[in-house]
């Protein structure tokens, strides 16, 4: 089995190597995203230490573009197609099995349904030309530190483990779209109730204005927070339109939403939890889907 090639790689490194770029594409996803957030990240599907889309797309790219090693242009371009072309699959499945979206590119210029935008298909190009140049070396250079049987024990060992955690992690996921979609209501009936009072014109300031809720998962404690910031606003822009009518009812709407919402996020816990604090726009991502879905459906 070992020994059984694919144009030329046999399974044993193709499978080792897989591992290697998977825990590279993790380190690199997380310390990015972490500096980015100002906070420590767990980025991947997985609760372990691998982002597989990395490993897969590094193999594929690998495997496929070999022959093509001595070419950096056409290496560079070849690197674009075959990474967009994963990564669009890989959002696609995503989406059609979880009913979320995991990224999304929609504010991104060049983009096609938020899966995939330009600029990160050129980025893809050149990792690419750095994973030839610089990283498939060094994978060379770490599997030949193991000897075979070792080799081999140490690819099965982590292949049961990722199947354990990609198990958990499936079955949490497949909860979380339902999950997502109940805020999403909760969200959407606060929303109608403040464009139905005239303190706001349009449905877009009201979604910007309850946007932190989709931005970040949120405490318990920052839901109370936010709440109370959104209620003293709320009341001073009623008194200065002259809206008074509204107080009562816009206080017992406030109550009810911040309950609702807050019965909504305790039930997130565990994966799904992980999951939200390391895909901070599945909020936005999934509304976004929703938005294109209910337009369609009013035209």
């Amino acid at each position: 089995m070992w020994d059984f090639k694919v144009l030329g790689v046999d399974l044993y490194h193709i499978l080792f190597w897989l591992i290697l770029y998977s825990f590279l594409g993790w380190v690199w996803e997380s310390s990015y995203v972490s500096i980015k957030e100002k906070r420590l990240v767990n980025r991947g599907f997985v609760t372990g230490p691998v982002c597989t889309i990395y490993g897969v797309g590094a193999m594929s790219v690998y495997v496929l573009l070999r022959p093509l090693a001595n070419h950096g242009l056409w290496l560079f371009l070849g690197g674009i197609i075959l990474a967009t072309v994963l990564e669009y699959v890989t959002a696609w499945v995503m989406e059609t099995l979880f009913h979320t979206s995991w990224w999304d590119y929609s504010d991104k210029p060049f983009n096609i349904q938020g899966r995939i935008c330009l600029g990160s298909s050129i980025a893809w190009g050149f990792f690419t030309l750095l994973m030839f140049e610089v990283l498939q070396p060094f994978a060379e250079w770490v599997i030949g530190l193991f000897d075979v049987a070792t080799g081999h024990a140490f690819v099965i060992l982590c292949g049961i483990l990722y199947a354990v955690d990609f198990t958990v992690s499936s079955l949490a996921a497949f909860k979380l779209g339902k999950k997502l979609a109940r805020l999403q209501t909760v969200m959407e009936d606060f929303s109608e109730y403040l464009q139905s009072t005239r303190l706001y014109e349009s449905a877009e300031e009201v979604r910007e204005l309850l946007g932190t809720y989709k931005k970040q998962f949120p405490s318990l404690k920052e839901i109370q927070d936010r709440v109370g910031d959104y209620q003293n606003g709320f009341q001073k822009r009623i008194e200065e339109k002259g809206l008074t009518e509204y107080l009562e009812s816009f206080r017992e709407h406030t109550r009810n939403f911040r309950e609702q919402y807050q019965e909504g996020i305790s039930k997130i816990t565990g994966v799904n939890r992980r999951f939200m604090r390391a895909y901070p726009n599945i909020h936005k991502a999934y509304r976004r889907r929703k938005d294109k879905k209910s337009n369609n459906k009013n035209k």
